[in-house]
């Protein structure tokens, strides 16, 4: 192999596990709604969100300080970590919670892929984000959201003129979070993942805590079931935890519309996972979809190739 050779073998060696990385946090985020629809049941909305980000700002605050990280001190740092928290957990898994109260969570699923159209809009429209916006990239959102369709059935967009509108408006004002929060999160480029997520955790609890006091009083609630309580801490530790240092490396490396193309294969992994665990049939329509769903994200996550300089031979 040749030195020039190099340079796009290790490009593509870090690209597959990168891919890898977002398919773990699909996957991991992907488990969440069966554990949201578990937890919800007898634990209400706020309570549920608020225990979930404060188990992760702990273990996350823990896992910071064991690696010999500190974390920042400027206001300024601080303040951008608030907005973070905001963004990204706690106005959308609020909103989650509560939607999936009142509408069906196939429906649910379909509104919650919209992030890569959130954010394929504020680019287009700002000029935001890291990677360029091509036709590539384009078709790319459409095949995933394509796909997002025909793997949840067409049956899931029947209820949208009849389920709760708020409840619908505030699954895709989560997606409108998920959208705005990689674009965000990328000003936190000169930190390690740990610490970002470790912060941006804290400040969520910081608002959750005291949201959750006032609204619920949680110390008045019956003790749930042993199931909820599993699934609550579950939440918080693998699909809020591990998920973030997971999210904001991919921020990193694979830009906002990348990171948020993840959504497209949460509804694929949502079907699998009914399927395995719950007995669910799997539908040819299901296959193609998730087979659209993984066109999709190829395309929005794959690099451009490099144009061949002028007079250079191409190599076989």
């Amino acid at each position: 192999m040749s030195t020039q050779d190099q340079p796009a073998t290790s490009g593509r060696a870090a690209l597959v596990v990168e891919v890898g990385l977002l398919l773990l946090l699909s996957l991991i985020w992907g488990s969440s709604f069966t554990l949201i629809k578990l937890a919800v049941a007898t634990v209400p909305p706020f309570t549920m969100v608020a225990t979930r980000v404060i188990i992760a700002a702990m273990l996350l605050i823990l896992i910071t300080t064991a690696q010999g990280h500190s974390l920042p001190r400027e206001k300024s740092v601080w303040t951008a970590f608030f907005v973070q928290g905001l963004l990204q957990s706690a106005l959308p898994f609020t909103l989650i919670s509560w939607g999936e109260l009142h509408i069906a969570s196939g429906l649910a699923g379909v509104l919650n892929a919209t992030p890569p159209i959130f954010v394929l809009a504020i680019a287009v429209m700002t000029g935001r984000g890291r990677q360029a916006i091509g036709g590539r990239k384009i078709v790319g959102v459409a095949l995933g959201l394509a796909g997002v369709a025909l793997t949840l059935g067409i049956d899931a967009l029947s209820g949208i003129g009849t389920a709760a509108p708020l409840a619908q408006i505030a699954v895709l004002g989560a997606s409108f979070c998920y959208a705005l929060a990689p674009i965000w999160g990328q000003r936190f480029s000169g930190l390690p993942a740990i610490v970002t997520a470790a912060g941006a955790m804290s400040c969520a609890a910081a608002l959750m805590l005291p949201t959750a006091a006032a609204i619920e009083q949680p110390w008045r609630l019956a003790q749930p079931p042993a199931q909820a309580i599993a699934a609550v801490i579950a939440l918080g530790v693998v699909c809020t935890a591990l998920a973030m240092v997971i999210y904001f490396r991919l921020i990193h490396t694979l830009g906002p519309l990348g990171t948020t193309s993840g959504s497209y294969l949460r509804a694929g992994f949502a079907v699998a996972l009914g399927t395995a665990i719950l007995g669910e049939h799997l539908t040819w329509s299901s296959l193609a979809g998730m087979a659209l769903i993984l066109a999709g994200v190829v395309a929005i996550t794959a690099p451009a190739r490099a144009p061949t300089p002028t007079g250079a031979q191409p190599r076989n």
